[in-house]
């Protein structure tokens, strides 16, 4: 089963493809769509098409997307609800099956920790997953993300 991570952000989007074999997990491919400094509803359609491009190239069977935080900042939860759905609507239209893990089970599943540090989820990806190459931080919160929604997709499919 290939199944695809994806760090939502409205100026860095992660991305992570994994294939799941059993319990057994292989790095397909991870990286970040750099959406620049563009006006926001520029950066929404980058997502969507930079997305579907991802989803077209690598034709997973299963999404996994992190489910939305608390944010003290407004207009920032805002903009990352909206970066969001522009990465449910891109997967929606490809017929993607898609579930959704809380930011805290992410990081518990990957360290064992649930407020593990960006820096401890990247080394611990890079571990689990034989990645020899330095990942950005939201390629590697996104394969994060694809390994502790895997588990959860395998007990329901």
């Amino acid at each position: 089963m290939i199944v695809l991570g994806i760090d939502p952000g409205s100026r860095y989007t992660g991305w992570g493809v994994l294939e799941v074999q059993g319990s057994r997990l292989k790095y397909i491919d991870a990286d970040r769509l750099v959406l620049g400094d563009g006006a926001h509803e520029e950066r929404l359609v980058l997502i969507f098409d930079q997305l579907s491009h991802i989803v077209n190239q690598y034709k997973p069977q299963v999404a996994v997307i992190e489910s939305v935080f608390v944010s003290k900042n407004v207009q920032s939860a805002l903009k990352l609800g909206q970066a969001r759905g522009a990465c449910l609507v891109a997967i929606a239209k490809h017929g993607v099956p898609l579930f959704e893990v809380s930011p805290r089970l992410v990081k518990k599943t990957v360290t064992g920790y649930g407020g593990a540090t960006k820096m401890a989820i990247g080394d611990m990806v890079s571990r689990l997953l034989s990645i020899p190459n330095k990942l950005s931080v939201d390629a590697a919160d996104a394969l994060a993300i694809a390994i502790s929604g895997s588990s959860m997709v395998r007990s329901k499919i």
